[in-house]
């Protein structure tokens, strides 16, 4: 696993040890930034199941301002932390050992506007796609955010959140990668 461009381009990133977490490959991630950038002016990103901070380091890379990521398991929080002293992200990271579903809660209590957001939850975990849907009822999302949603090919998520409604679908071997963008001022 490496970073693909930007700023910290061709550093390389550790993976989580063991089998709790599920890397995104450097394929399937440099086609991800193809499909919602490929570069960022600016902008709040949240790695929600962050694993080893891999989508969330992409993203500062190319122009993300600040990446907050979240994870539980103990093993991926320290890889985070040390792939983002690593590439030198300290400054424009925030890490938070915590649940998705108290992490929503407090995303919801701050008051900035998520750009971009990645959720990657366990495979065999559906109920978490809802977390997304939780993020856009709170306001939590820009008007002009992405959503990245990846999951296994046979899992059924929605084809919206609201006014986030799903405008790509790439299958990669047993993943799918779903992106879903506010489509609310084209209709009006």
């Amino acid at each position: 696993m490496r970073v693909i461009s930007g700023t910290k381009k061709g550093l390389p990133l550790k993976a989580v040890s063991g089998t709790n977490t599920r890397p995104t490959t450097d394929k399937v991630k440099e086609s991800i930034f193809n499909m919602i950038g490929p570069y960022f002016d600016g902008g709040v990103a949240v790695d929600l199941f962050a694993g080893s901070g891999n989508l969330g380091i992409e993203s500062l890379s190319r122009g993300i301002d600040t990446c907050i990521f979240i994870e539980k398991d103990l093993k991926a929080l320290q890889t985070i932390k040390e792939n983002i002293m690593k590439c030198g992200l300290e400054d424009s990271s925030e890490i938070f050992k915590i649940d998705a579903t108290r992490a929503v809660k407090a995303l919801e209590k701050r008051e900035f506007k998520i750009d971009l957001l990645f959720v990657d939850p366990p495979y065999n975990q559906l109920m978490y796609y809802d977390l997304v849907q939780t993020l856009v009822d709170k306001g939590c999302m820009s008007d002009t955010a992405t959503i990245v949603c990846e999951h296994e090919k046979y899992a059924v998520i929605p084809e919206s959140y609201g006014d986030f409604e799903l405008v790509k679908k790439e299958l990669y071997g047993g993943t799918v990668i779903s992106i879903y963008r506010c489509l609310k001022e084209e209709r009006n």
